[in-house]
């Protein structure tokens, strides 16, 4: 099940974090990815954990590790963003990146 398989990844990439939390998973489901006919793309799958502190510290977590494998593959943890959020995101990019040009 999807539950196993996002456990699996914590406990084979972070041991003492899957000890220390108590990672109680509220809904899990898969989201069809992008279909390019050239290369196949991994389904996405969304997790949703029942307390926001766990989730927090999951993803500082894995911010800090740079690479999480599972299963031999290099994977990817990120927040699932809602439509507005990732149209905010992307409408203030350009600005972000001039204040890093000039520090």
């Amino acid at each position: 099940s999807l539950e196993n398989i996002f456990d699996g990844i914590i406990e084979g990439n972070f041991p003492g974090l899957a000890r220390d939390l108590d990672i109680q998973i509220q809904e899990a489901q898969r989201k069809p990815g992008k279909f390019i006919t050239k290369r196949s793309l991994p389904s996405n799958i969304v997790m949703r954990l029942s307390k926001v502190k766990t989730k927090e510290r999951i993803l500082s977590t894995v911010r800090q590790e740079f690479q999480v494998i599972y299963k031999g593959k290099l994977i990817r943890l990120t927040e699932n963003f809602s439509v507005e959020t990732q149209q905010a995101r992307k409408d203030w990019s350009p600005i972000f990146s001039l204040f890093k040009q000039n520090n």
